[in-house]
């Protein structure tokens, strides 16, 4: 089972602790999921998807919270498409109206029905009715990528306007969620680790977040151990491409005109560098006669450098 399975089973188990909360869930699904339609003034609701736990928890929500029985039919998906449909239909025009007008679908102004398919902001006032919301959402047509892979959370919307108000209602929980078009389609998506675990947590996906987080816990240590062993590798050879240098302008001054012309200080920790080739700057220094720090050796070192460079140019020997 993929993670992003994962998290919907998760979430298909996991039901809001009171009635505003199933209506605000079944609102997500229907927004996204359902379609309604009129014959000769009679309403039927067709809710459609292809994932069976949609479907399940469609089911169990109309009839835990407004006392709906609903039918499951399955149908196939077509030639190009070898998955199977669930529909649930409901022809019952005051089942239809009641579950319409407590979703926020069907409104009446002014002695007019108006049929409306947008999150109505009444029943997503309160936290809990927002979080349940994403919920039916992201079980609809929400999904979520392997962590261990790369981190993106996406919901793919039928139209620009839903996908908007999502947007909008994810970003309540203080989230960065921003919408793409792909094709025919409208995307909500998260691509930031912290913040796919932190919808995760708004949604009531527990476990699902627990497992994110170990993932992502060994990705940073992971990262974290490679970037000190680049930069100490790069420091390392950074020190061993120094102390070649060094060896070569040394060797190069002892075969032109000997070290014993150069000055005591510097002729000291010449030969010392040439019999401690491996040997810090710090350590190298406490072996001189009158011992100096890493920055005074590093001060002589450079001083044969220039001077080798000097003989090499053929502009004389040491000044």
């Amino acid at each position: 089972m993929s993670f992003s399975s994962k998290v919907k089973q998760e979430l298909f188990e996991h039901f809001g602790n009171a009635r505003h909360c199933n209506i605000a869930e079944l609102a997500g699904i229907i927004n996204i999921c359902g379609q309604i339609r009129c014959f000769k003034d009679i309403f039927c609701l067709k809710i459609q998807t292809e994932n069976y736990l949609v479907a399940k928890k469609c089911f169990t929500l109309l009839k835990n919270t407004f006392n709906i029985n609903s039918e499951i039919f399955i149908r196939s998906g077509g030639k190009k498409r070898k998955s199977k449909v669930y529909v649930l239909i409901l022809k019952d025009i005051d089942q239809v109206e009641r579950l319409l007008r407590a979703t926020g679908i069907w409104l009446t102004e002014n002695g007019t029905t108006i049929i409306r398919n947008k999150m109505y902001p009444t029943v997503v006032s309160s936290i809990c009715c927002r979080r349940a919301y994403i919920r039916g959402a992201f079980i609809s047509v929400g999904s979520v990528n392997n962590p261990e892979k790369n981190y993106h959370l996406e919901f793919v919307l039928p139209s620009y306007d839903l996908a908007i108000q999502l947007r909008d209602l994810v970003n309540t929980f203080d989230l960065d969620s921003k919408v793409v078009e792909r094709k025919d389609h409208f995307i909500v998506y998260l691509k930031e680790g912290e913040q796919i675990v932190d919808l995760l947590n708004v949604m009531g996906a527990h476990i699902a977040l627990m497992n994110l987080e170990n993932v992502r816990i060994v990705k940073e240590m992971r990262n974290d151990i490679n970037r000190k062993v680049n930069c100490e590798t790069a420091n390392l050879n950074k020190v061993v491409l120094a102390a070649v240098k060094q060896l070569e302008d040394i060797t190069y001054i002892q075969q032109t005109i000997g070290l014993d012309m150069l000055p005591k200080q510097l002729e000291e920790v010449a030969r010392l560098r040439l019999e401690y080739p491996d040997t810090s700057l710090k350590e190298l220094g406490t072996f001189l006669t009158e011992p100096v720090g890493k920055s005074g050796v590093n001060h002589r070192l450079r001083k044969i450098s220039n001077l080798a460079e000097t003989l090499r140019e053929g502009k004389g020997e040491e000044k």
